[in-house]
């Protein structure tokens, strides 16, 4: 699958691809693939809620839509060690109407996936952050009344902005960097809201 975006995220344009990662547990193997690196069905299996014989089954479906390959990472050719294709995905809810359905299905389950993330931070992370990190964490809740084409300006500026940072080599990330989650949310408001202040 291609990459060709700022962010070198993984584009999805296949239905059948995007209606295999719709599924919590592959979206949480991934997700650990992505956040933490290489790692075996043993390995996944209690931080992705299932046994290693089932994230063994749901790696191999990943695989089969170049989500996940094989991985040097382990060094034992007894193990069979799985990462991630890429960062991050994306894909969009348009084309045909099977790629639409498809898409709307995952950009779902996505969204009922990470729900909990601000929650569980509010509660468990921001009380123990440092002065520094607090100052810069945190909620901005920005409505404004743009074009799709406007829109579409400000997404690309944001990827531009985030680019070299997202796809740095490890080795160059500061030593006092932490993993830091943006989580964009793009809305439009329906037709008859759009242009109220």
């Amino acid at each position: 699958m291609p990459l060709k975006n700022p962010l070198g995220d993984l584009e999805l344009s296949d239905p059948q691809a995007m209606r295999a990662l719709a599924h919590p547990v592959r979206l949480a193997i991934l997700d650990e693939l992505q956040r933490h690196g290489p790692a075996t069905a043993t390995q996944l299996s209690p931080r992705v809620g299932a046994t290693p014989s089932v994230a063994s089954w749901h790696l191999r479906h990943l695989a089969q839509y170049g989500l996940v390959r094989d991985s040097d990472a382990g060094g034992d050719r007894r193990q069979r060690w799985w990462e991630a294709a890429a960062s991050g995905i994306r894909f969009e809810a348009t084309g045909d109407e099977e790629r639409q359905a498809a898409a709307r299905v995952l950009g779902n389950q996505i969204f009922y996936q990470y729900e909990h993330l601000p929650r569980t931070w509010i509660t468990e992370v921001e009380p123990h952050l440092d002065e520094e990190w607090r100052r810069i964490s945190g909620l901005a809740n920005t409505r404004v009344v743009l074009s799709p084409e406007e829109c579409e300006v400000v997404l690309q500026a944001i990827e531009e902005v985030l680019a070299p940072y997202a796809t740095r080599d490890p080795a160059e990330r500061p030593s006092d960097g932490r993993g830091v989650r943006l989580l964009r949310y793009t809305m439009p408001e329906a037709a008859d809201e759009a242009t109220q202040s």
